[in-house]
């Protein structure tokens, strides 16, 4: 049941742009988010009874979610439903951010999972790729709130909902590429 709930979570969060666009274009859709915000509602009881810093940061995420699908159909402000790709940005931002003022960045973190004695031109290398995704979350963020401020809701869809993911999978893949290059030169 629990696979079950974070694969549906999952999806909720990839969608989440199409799904907005649909309820707002689409009015017989509008009830959608009452079950995304139950969806939200239930990630948040998951997430609250982890105790690590990521899961902390999604479960407000997913609670922010949550209170933004019932305060729009509350108030009857579906503008308000815009903002979250914004929220995850500066989320995963702070995330990210405040990794560098540890010893250990998230990347390095991440990367000593797999190999926990990495060599010190790693942790240089993980240091430059957390900074790298903070200077993506600024530009992906910024340009989430330049569409939530502009109000067009298919150039919001258009950049939430399909240019940042590929941003994102493209600085994945590349930054996966550099990495196996670096690798080989050590």
């Amino acid at each position: 049941m629990l696979a079950a709930l974070r694969l549906l979570n999952l999806l909720t969060l990839l969608a989440w742009p199409l799904l907005v666009w649909l309820a707002l274009t689409q009015p017989r859709w509008q009830g959608l988010f009452w079950l995304l915000a139950l969806l939200f509602g239930l990630r948040w009881q998951v997430l609250r009874r982890q105790h690590n810093a990521l899961s902390h940061v999604m479960g407000w995420l997913a609670l922010a979610g949550a209170l933004l699908c019932i305060s729009s159909q509350l108030l009857r402000s579906q503008h308000l439903l815009l903002w979250y790709p914004l929220a995850v940005n500066l989320a995963m931002l702070l995330v990210f951010g405040s990794s560098l003022w540890s010893a250990m960045p998230l990347v390095e973190r991440i990367a000593r999972l797999r190999e926990p004695h990495l060599p010190l031109a790693a942790v240089r290398y993980t240091r430059r790729v957390t900074q790298l995704w903070c200077l993506f979350f600024i530009g992906n963020g910024s340009m989430a709130l330049v569409t939530c401020l502009l109000g067009d809701l298919r150039l919001w869809t258009l950049w939430n909902g399909a240019i940042s993911y590929l941003l994102i999978g493209t600085l994945m893949a590349g930054e996966w590429l550099v990495r196996q290059r670096v690798r080989r030169k050590a």
